[in-house]
């Protein structure tokens, strides 16, 4: 496997997508009016909520069961912090759930690219660009970071700051072809 390459299923896990149909056959002349291209972006979650529900039953079942030794030893005071580090594991979990409810859907359709965020608190945020003027600007710091961003008319807009640097290089190169079919589909003598 070349170097920054994934499996399929760890890029399905890093954001999930979906695609319109490829709009740029031999027959068509022009983007169509309907969508055109679309990511849904989502936080990657390596524990599921099932596995954190087992996670917190086998937690919760070795805090009780050393509990009950310390109790027979006479150590008494002690389980109560038993069930205070269990408390506090599923407040960490709980908290990081909720911020996997941030999403950025990008979209192209149209005559528009649009980039919608919506908080963890289900607060959206909506910017439109005009996909001829949209660049695509994957601002490469070394092997291991980077930052994403949509510019247009000297303003930058970062996308999927929470992806991993390896998915940010696939959505960058995505999000570049599906502008390249767009401005494709118009055609040489009825673009720019």
């Amino acid at each position: 496997m070349p170097a920054g390459a994934l499996p399929a299923r760890a890029r399905a896990v890093m954001f999930r997508a979906t695609m319109a149909p490829n709009p740029t056959s031999a027959t068509s002349t022009a983007p169509p009016g309907g969508l055109f291209f679309e990511r849904i972006l989502l936080p990657h979650r390596s524990l599921p909520p099932r596995g954190f529900q087992l996670l917190m039953l086998i937690l919760g079942l070795i805090s009780l069961a050393v509990g009950i030794a310390f109790v027979s030893i006479g150590a008494w005071p002690v389980t109560g912090f038993f069930g205070l580090d269990v408390a506090l594991v599923y407040i960490a979990f709980r908290i990081n759930y909720r911020q996997g409810r941030l999403r950025e859907i990008l979209r192209l359709a149209a005559d528009t690219f649009t980039v919608e965020r919506i908080s963890v608190y289900g607060n959206r945020r909506v910017w439109q660009f005009q996909p001829f003027w949209v660049r695509v600007v994957l601002d490469e710091r070394d092997t291991d970071r980077n930052r994403l961003f949509v510019a247009s008319h000297g303003r930058f807009l970062p996308v999927g700051d929470f992806l991993a640097p390896p998915a940010r290089r696939e959505l960058a190169s995505m999000i570049r072809e599906a502008l390249a079919r767009w401005r494709a589909a118009l055609g040489p003598d009825r673009g720019l």
